[in-house]
């Protein structure tokens, strides 16, 4: 017997991640408290190893569930690097893929999520911020000084990307291989993929690698690899803001065409090649603007935090939770009312 299709989000919520560890009845209980009313969940690499975990799924979702807030997506934590280097063993990895999306669907959650980058995240050092808060920051000419070395956190933990080279060809190659193949099965699933902008999203190849979720026009380019609802945009509106877009623009060519899951909503201060990731009130685009901008093409779904700066020694990275999704929260119910 067929399982019923999980529900997709229909209004604007306030949404906030957990690592899969981080799930627990204090931790539930305080993003209840401070307005968050869904959450995204990371999935550990063992339980995506290729085997069926609807029943862990669908556990975690009931005790979420218990706690007044739902489980909106299962972040992804299959392996993929065979697949994006196009190596021996993608097919393994795809079926992975294949497994865990229908596990995300048994268990009755809509979303799940990912990249599709050689190499991660990249920061340079963390700058201090208003009141001592650490920014995450970006500066393409320090990143220039170690450019096989700079971390995918903060930039203060050196990695080694030595060996790890891709062309822009044969990235693009690999995103016609995977998105053909896994976008089919998560329609099938009732399932949307919500892929991730890279980070930043510039052009040039980092770590050695090329890098193509960088712009919209790629954006759509992937789309077009297999068109379907279930081949989605999770809608980081500061890595819009880092690609140098306008981001009206951007919230509104997405949002009208029905391609956002959910939205990281933040800001940023810089250009695409220096920029530091501020609190949410302190960036270069109106939030409220941006809110509204959602609204008036038809968006209502999840807006999630993502990141805030790390606080002064003393506090801990829930005071900066309790401040940016407060500030979601007014914001949505200026534009979409109280819901």
């Amino acid at each position: 017997m067929a399982t019923a299709k999980p529900k997709q989000p229909d209004r604007a919520m306030v949404m906030d991640q957990l690592g899969w560890d981080d799930v627990t009845a204090p931790t539930l209980n305080f993003l209840k408290a401070i307005g968050v009313e869904c959450i995204r969940v990371a999935i550990p690499q063992n339980l995506a190893n290729g085997d069926d975990r609807t029943e862990e799924f669908t556990r975690m979702r009931r005790f979420v569930e218990e706690h007044g807030i739902q489980l909106i997506a299962l972040h992804g934590g299959a392996p993929k690097d065979k697949i994006v280097y196009g190596k021996e063993g993608r097919e393994a990895q795809l079926e992975n893929w294949f497994v865990l999306i229908r596990s995300i669907a048994a268990a009755g959650v809509p979303m799940t999520g990912l990249t599709f980058q050689p190499i991660g995240h990249f920061r340079t050092r963390s700058t201090a911020g208003r009141g001592g808060a650490m920014l995450s920051t970006f500066d393409y000419e320090e990143y220039k000084t170690r450019p096989r070395q700079f971390s995918r956190a903060d930039g203060d933990h050196a990695q080694d990307f030595t060996g790890r080279e891709l062309g822009e060809k044969e990235l693009w190659n690999a995103a016609q291989w995977f998105f053909s193949k896994v976008v089919p099965v998560a329609e099938e699933a009732g399932v949307r993929i919500a892929l991730h902008p890279d980070d930043p999203p510039i052009p040039e190849p980092l770590g050695g690698a090329a890098r193509i979720v960088t712009s919209l026009e790629n954006y759509d380019r992937i789309y077009n690899i297999a068109p379907s609802q279930s081949n989605a945009m999770l809608f980081c509106q500061g890595c819009f803001a880092e690609m140098g877009e306008d981001i009206y623009e951007a919230i509104a060519h997405a949002a009208s065409a029905e391609r956002i899951c959910y939205v990281h909503f933040r800001d940023i201060l810089g250009t695409p090649y220096n920029f530091q990731e501020v609190f949410i009130d302190e960036g270069q685009n109106d939030m409220l603007k941006a809110m509204q901008t959602y609204k008036d093409n038809g968006f209502a779904g999840p807006f999630m935090m993502d990141h805030t700066p790390r606080m002064p020694e003393g506090f801990d990275t829930y005071h900066g939770h309790a401040y940016a999704n407060g500030y979601i929260k007014a914001l949505i119910q200026t534009v979409y009312g109280k819901q």
